[in-house]
């Protein structure tokens, strides 16, 4: 399995596991399925495990501890705090004050079953606390070993800046992929390499709307969360198939799926970026990794902009509904 790493040495998988799915957000869980899926994924090669106390309320980072604990010298784990719960979905805030990241650190080093966390990102910014006051907080806790790299996630250019000026920041994780792209992320993309930091991109396939396995808004059983999601809802899911479809002739030229093809385009954007495409199943963990045997050249990535540039997905990221607030 091919490397990457940072200019703090954090060294991981060149594609990640994201984890939040094993718990929920996508419908049932099968907590065994889990376990056999993280097992088949460090058969392959994936050592980097990306998860969030806000995933089940701190099940994630509970359902996939004990795996960490067997796996330590192995296992790479990622974790985030930031993004507080309440009592319904919608009910979210942001805290990223320097005795919340503190006692959430605490509170995930307890669940996880473990000494350290290899990489704490700020899950995002609460718009209130300095972020001198945020990343001093996390160089803190690198000194009192609790931590071993600090992280940021969908942060601007201007904000990674201020924060490596006050501590060097190992990763930065935003969400980026063929369907969501544009000059913002793409700026710090570049400003990563330029810093010596990860590019972690979390939801590379687009939430599964780049693997073409949703056809309409049936597919999706259970508790579900791309049901309320824009891109998803009828009228809009049509029209972004309809860019899928001509990326999967262009993958079925390739000799690989759609999903492959996706990631592959990721992965191409850097050898500093690190893709973490989430599953609950090994047919599909095992897809993901044959992206990295895709190779796509200058003639394939102009091919796959024209299928698909920058503007064409219709619809949000998000409701409005679940955009959380500051502290």
């Amino acid at each position: 399995m091919q490397t990457a790493t940072s200019k703090t040495s954090l060294t991981v998988s060149r594609l990640g596991l994201g984890c939040m799915g094993m718990s929920e957000f996508y419908g049932a869980s099968d907590p065994g399925e889990a376990q056999r899926v993280l097992a088949r994924a460090l058969e392959l090669g994936v050592n980097f495990l990306d998860t969030a106390d806000m995933y089940g309320r701190g099940e994630n980072e509970r359902l996939i501890g004990g795996f960490v604990v067997a796996n330590r010298d192995k296992v790479v784990i990622a974790t985030k705090c930031g993004i507080v719960r309440g009592e319904r979905p919608a009910d979210q805030r942001r805290d990223t004050s320097p005795g919340y990241i503190r006692s959430a650190c605490e509170a995930s080093l307890q669940r996880l079953g473990i000494e350290a966390i290899d990489l704490f990102y700020l899950h995002r910014l609460d718009g209130v606390t300095p972020i001198e006051d945020s990343i001093g907080e996390l160089s803190r806790l690198v000194e009192a070993g609790k931590i071993r790299h600090i992280g940021l996630s969908e942060v601007t250019v201007d904000e990674l800046r201020q924060a490596h000026a006050v501590h060097p920041v190992a990763a930065v994780q935003s969400e980026y992929s063929l369907s969501t792209r544009g000059a913002d992320v793409e700026a710090v993309v570049d400003a990563c390499a330029d810093l010596g930091a990860l590019f972690v991109p979390f939801s590379p396939l687009g939430r599964g709307l780049l693997t073409a396995a949703y056809r309409s808004p049936e597919d999706f059983r259970g508790a579900d969360f791309r049901t309320i999601l824009p891109r998803f809802q009828p009228g809009a899911l049509e029209q972004n198939l309809s860019v899928v479809d001509r990326l999967a002739a262009i993958a079925a030229q390739k000799g690989c799926t759609v999903a492959q093809l996706a990631l592959a385009w990721v992965l191409a954007r850097g050898a500093h970026v690190v893709p973490i495409p989430g599953t609950r199943r090994i047919e599909r963990l095992e897809e993901n990794v044959g992206a990295l045997s895709v190779s796509l050249g200058a003639d394939d990535l102009a091919e796959i902009d024209r299928a698909a540039p920058a503007d064409a997905i219709v619809g949000d990221r998000y409701p409005t509904s679940l955009t959380p607030q500051k502290s």
